[in-house]
């Protein structure tokens, strides 16, 4: 392997060059079984969060070595690789096409960082090498994708990890088992709020793709579009070929606890509604959404429904629920029950008891979830078990669900039912068409996995 220094543009391009055949039939690995019990662990996607969190927090897990690093945009390689020789880590591989990587038997498991519509096609081509995958918020791009995941896991005996931290903390674990005992009374609604400062993106004209970008691979599944800026490095995430607008992004962490607090799986109905407001910019999601959710409560009373609220908000707003103070970021949940509610944000939680709202039980996170969240990945691929999970591949494919179902709901401008054991929508031939999409060969998410 070339040092930082030594490593040339062109070496780059020669270690990663894409290969023209079908993809999804590697010679698998073995179950893992590592020289020295080390895991080695390729991280796809090395900016922002997967350079500041799964690059940086890997090699601090005993016996853990980031053995690769893979993302279409070359430029980043050099830094990258200068982090490693500066921290005294091994220098890692790099590849630029994960068809590449997945080929490579020395890897055991893949680190997921990349834009959202290419998650789940990492994470099965993953489990078909014989790999297991920790893949970042959100697990899918649509319902579909979820499903497959589960499937692709299942068939495989891998282990399919989503990125959503909180499921690691204590102090979450905590509130959730005192729910759980009663200490609510009946929990019947759960309010997450992901209220974020987000200026317009203004509008980026169509130019030529930058040197060392290899877009055709950033594409992926998704159409082919002339490339702006806009549509690139993180604003991604406000177009619908590639994002999920911020009930995807940040939401999906609340929307995750929202939903594990509740302990129900898929709702009966759904009703959204937005706009994006303010900005005349290339931005296609909405930057306000409400959604509702109904969800069946066979142990409840009465009308045995427990209700999901959620908002999006990117702009002036109200602090809700205690969670920060202006002008910081307003992000967290409430939970509301027939003998108190609970607030959690920020790691921390906090219980309002009685018609007073006295004071009840807290808690606030002392560790670093993160990386026990890594941990928690690695513990489950040496044992390649995940018994021992905070969440399961289906914990992942529901709460990620929950967002396509409210962005569903958003872009037809109606509520909609839903069937939680057929996983379709009732009587409704449009929304059912948007829960997968017309994917780009060879990028193509299988049905049969």
């Amino acid at each position: 392997m070339d040092t930082p220094h030594a490593v040339s543009r062109r070496t780059f391009v020669r270690r990663s060059l894409a290969t023209a055949a079908g993809v999804g039939l590697w010679s698998t690995t073995q179950s893992w079984a590592g020289a020295n019990d080390r895991v080695r662990v390729a991280v796809v996607g090395i900016r922002g969060h997967g350079f500041g969190s799964h690059i940086r927090n890997y090699p601090l897990l005993p016996n853990v070595e980031v053995a690769a690093i893979c993302d279409v945009d070359e430029n980043f390689f050099p830094e990258r690789l200068r982090w490693f020789e500066q921290n005294d880590k091994p220098i890692p591989k790099t590849y630029v096409d994960i068809r590449k990587l997945l080929e490579d038997k020395s890897i055991d498991a893949i680190s997921v960082a990349t834009p959202n519509h290419w998650h789940a096609l990492a994470g099965v081509w993953a489990c078909q090498a014989g790999k297991h995958a920790h893949i970042e918020k959100p697990f899918t791009h649509n319902i579909f994708e979820g499903q497959k995941l589960i499937e692709a896991a299942k068939k495989y005996n891998r282990v399919v990890h989503h990125g959503t931290e909180s499921r690691s903390s204590k102090a979450y674990q905590e509130a959730m088992e005192f729910m759980r005992t009663g200490g609510l009374g009946e929990v019947y609604l759960a309010k997450g709020t992901c209220y974020k400062w987000r200026d317009t993106i203004g509008r980026t004209p169509v130019e030529p793709v930058p040197a060392g970008v290899n877009y055709d691979l950033w594409l992926g599944p998704a159409p082919k579009r002339p490339f702006t800026r806009n549509r690139f490095h993180y604003n991604w995430h406000w177009h619908w070929d590639y994002g999920n607008g911020d009930i995807g992004n940040q939401g999906v962490h609340e929307m995750d606890i929202a939903r594990w607090g509740l302990d129900v799986t898929l709702p009966r109905r759904v009703t959204a509604m937005g706009a994006h407001v303010m900005f005349d910019d290339d931005q296609e999601t909405p930057n306000v959404l409400m959604a509702t959710y109904e969800f069946d409560n066979p142990s409840g009373r009465s009308d045995k429904k427990k209700i999901l609220q959620f908002e999006v908000r990117h702009w002036i707003t109200n602090y809700e629920g205690g969670f920060s103070k202006p002008p910081d970021n307003n992000i967290g949940n409430i939970f509301y029950g027939s003998e108190g509610y609970m607030t959690m944000y920020g790691g921390r939680w906090q219980t309002f008891l009685g018609r007073k709202h006295e004071p009840g039980p807290s808690g606030v996170e002392k560790g670093n979830t993160d990386r026990a969240h890594y941990q928690h990945f690695i513990d489950a691929v040496r044992a390649n078990d995940t018994s021992n999970l905070p969440g399961t591949v289906e914990d992942g494919h529901h709460s990620c669900s929950l967002i396509h179902m409210a962005n569903t709901s958003y872009r037809l401008g109606r509520s909609l039912d839903f069937d939680p054991k057929q996983q379709r929508y009732v009587n409704d031939d449009e929304a059912n068409r948007m829960l997968t999409r017309q994917y780009r060969r060879p990028f193509v998410v299988p049905e049969d996995v």
